[in-house]
């Protein structure tokens, strides 16, 4: 009923809610930003928590375990293990009638980004993975700006329901991508999400669509020195591969991007590898030249394989959508941003990040910590991200904030340094604020979710159809297993 409503643009307004419609009062952004000070504290226990606890993708069984035991003790209803993956999940609060919200919760640590929260380079003894991404502050934000935005809806009377999507191994893994194939966001009106930062930027960008895969090759086993010619490596198919795609670097459209690690190169030299692996990923703004290519490098893989007498597999890991931005709601997102409580460091938080800067290659002011980015639209971004599959049958807008210091990229030790204090607090904080008060707006703002959606249709075309860029492949629950042990 609320799609044909929306439809017909709101010609009418029940009295009940022709209070709540347009943009958020002074008195409604103070109740939101005030019930998510009363949770606050719970949030940066659950953060702090997961830091500590650092679980892969599609490992993450006690962070989706802590993050389920929030929202159930806020009222929500919980389906655990959606889209055949144990660690997915949507929680649900409202009413049936009216819009439907949803809000992303990423939290899967990378291997490798063992660091204390020190602003010195120093890992924790017993643990090799870190949250060099900082999904367990995404995660834990999102469920404080899920649980807020409940708290409205009931107090408000405002016709409804928030969803939390929690939604496992974005690193490398696509998790998204299964829901979305499943159906699983086919009845949400708006997405939104947000990402730990150096900056605070409701900036609405694109990224890079990609495919990654393992390539298998099996030959036979022979003494490297008495009998190299009963021999077939392995390891050559897959430097052959590798040779035939580096030649094939001048001959892709612009922008793209390929690049691999050899996984499994054989144990010893004097002996002729059996098995070698390598992982590679294929990228480009486009999803179907992300899909050309990444068919010519099977192609080169089968005469890899030929040429050196071996035989080989491939095992389509992960693959996601470039992102679909929506301007009308990054204007919303932007507004919302910038009307939070600005984050504020402490002395002592401004010494840490001092210190840290110094490890650092650029060290912008620290005071832009403060400060909001200029906001646009449409720049292409060099990264890829599984918010894209959501972005494409769904509106989405994201948003990033700093819980990092000023000059820190993603994917390093500074980055889970400052994540596990106060600094990535503050951050936290910010994003769910903004989230809570931009879906609660939505929520009593017809009209904008109508242009939303109108910009939805218009940008992804009136012939498009989702097919995932991972195929019809089950989810790839070990992919990170190797790494974890």
């Amino acid at each position: 009923m609320y799609k044909s409503l929306l439809l017909a643009t709101v010609a009418v307004i029940a009295p009940s809610c022709a209070a709540l419609a347009g943009p958020l009062s002074p008195e409604q952004r103070s109740e939101i930003s005030a019930s998510i000070d009363a949770y606050a504290p719970r949030m940066y226990e659950v953060s702090d928590t997961i830091w500590a606890h650092p679980e892969l993708g599609y490992l993450e069984t006690a962070t989706a375990d802590l993050l389920q035991s929030e929202l159930k003790a806020h009222g929500f209803t919980v389906e655990t293990g959606v889209a055949g993956i144990p660690t997915a999940f949507i929680a649900k609060s409202g009413t049936e009638d009216g819009p439907v919200i949803a809000i992303m919760a990423e939290m899967d640590a990378l291997p490798g980004f063992s660091q204390s929260a020190s602003p010195e380079k120093h890992e924790q003894d017993g643990l090799d993975a870190g949250h060099a991404c900082g999904h367990h502050m995404f995660g834990a934000g999102s469920v404080a700006a899920a649980i807020a935005v409940s708290d409205w809806l009931k107090a408000t009377g405002t016709n409804g329901q928030v969803r939390l999507y929690g939604t496992p191994a974005e690193e490398g893994g696509s998790g998204k991508a299964y829901l979305v194939r499943g159906g699983l966001f086919d009845d949400v009106d708006i997405t939104l999400h947000w990402h730990p930062s150096a900056s605070n930027s409701a900036e609405q960008g694109k990224s890079l669509a990609n495919i990654s895969a393992k390539f298998r090759f099996s030959g036979i086993s022979a003494h490297a020195a008495l009998a190299p010619d009963k021999g077939r490596s392995a390891l050559d198919g897959i430097e052959a591969m590798n040779m035939m795609v580096n030649l094939m670097r001048e001959h892709v459209p612009q922008e793209t991007r390929i690049h691999y690690v050899i996984t499994d190169g054989g144990k010893a030299p004097n002996v002729v590898p059996d098995f070698a692996e390598s992982y590679l990923y294929v990228r480009h703004p486009d999803p179907a030249v992300v899909a050309d290519v990444f068919s010519r490098i099977e192609k080169a893989a089968e005469g890899a394989a030929l040429g050196t007498g071996t035989t080989y597999e491939v095992e389509r890991v992960g693959g996601a959508y470039s992102l679909l931005p929506n301007d009308t709601l990054g204007k919303i997102m932007d507004q919302n941003l910038r009307q939070s409580e600005p984050i504020a460091w402490t002395a002592e938080e401004t010494d840490f990040a001092t210190k840290l800067q110094t490890s650092l290659k650029k060290a912008p002011p620290l005071t832009s910590v403060s400060e909001v980015d200029a906001y646009s639209f449409g720049d292409q971004g060099y990264y890829s991200t599984d918010v894209g599959d959501v972005s494409w049958v769904t509106p989405t807008a994201g948003l990033g904030t700093a819980t990092w210091v000023p000059g820190t990229w993603a994917h390093s030790w500074q980055a889970v340094a400052a994540g596990g204090m106060s600094i990535g607090h503050k951050g936290t904080r910010l994003a769910a604020e903004t989230l809570a008060t931009t879906a609660a707006e939505l929520f009593q703002s017809p009209d904008v979710i109508a242009a939303a959606k109108a910009e939805f249709e218009e940008g992804r075309g009136s012939d498009f159809k989702y097919s995932a860029m991972i195929g019809d492949r089950t989810p790839p629950l070990d992919y990170r297993l190797s790494a974890a042990n």
